[in-house]
């Protein structure tokens, strides 16, 4: 988990701590606890994501076992080719998500160092400060939306996009698979879907 993906999933969990209607003030001390809090949060689900893929072996485990037994009586092979097939591919699904949530001592380590959050600090403050020009500009380029439509999760990743695109002058390649990457941990189907349209959108009036 690199910083920089940490930062912006952190400012995702923060901004979601936050109301986004009104006049929006909040000084460093307060972005801190928010932080801390979103720390906090992103340290939970790790821990959830462990505990279900320890559930998830067990019950492979079990589905492996009933194969075995069933395989000497008048099961057919191909029940048991199909139940074995099913394992395996949890077991793929399994490992695929304890490769990220593996990254969890790194994720404590890393969420102490300052630049981590001096940059969510910076992310959220930019997002805070120009919140009207932000979700007016996204808003352009919603094609019959609007972003307040949106549920929160799915706003708050485009804002994101937007800072990293308009204010620290990230490649818009990255700053798009970023968002992207984000949308398919923490949206829905249908939210990727508006999420990658927007953002085509908007890389296109960035390089004109």
């Amino acid at each position: 988990m690199h910083n920089r993906s940490l930062s912006r999933e952190l400012s995702l969990i923060s901004l979601g701590l936050i109301k986004d209607k009104g006049n929006l003030e909040l000084n460093k001390f307060q972005i801190e606890e928010i932080f801390e809090s979103a720390l906090d949060s992103l340290v939970n689900h790790c821990r959830d994501e462990l505990d279900d893929c320890e559930a998830d072996l067990e019950n492979v485990s079990q589905n492996l076992l009933d194969s075995e037994l069933k395989e000497g009586s008048n099961y057919s092979f191909g029940n048991v080719r199909d139940e074995l097939k099913k394992a395996l591919h949890t077991i793929e699904s399994i490992m695929n998500s304890l490769s990220v949530t593996l990254d969890f001592p790194k994720l404590l380590v890393s969420s102490n160092q300052n630049d981590i959050r001096e940059d969510v600090n910076h992310r959220i403050s930019s997002i805070i400060s120009n919140l009207e020009v932000i979700d007016s500009e996204i808003d352009m380029v919603m094609d019959g939306w609007r972003l307040k439509r949106l549920p929160r999760i799915d706003r708050d990743i485009l804002r994101l996009a937007y800072i990293d695109i308009n204010f620290l002058d990230t490649p818009i390649a990255v700053a798009c698979d970023e968002a992207v990457n984000l949308a398919n941990k923490y949206s829905d189907t249908q939210g990727r879907k508006m999420i990658n349209g927007v953002l085509r959108r908007l890389q296109r009036v960035k390089v004109k």
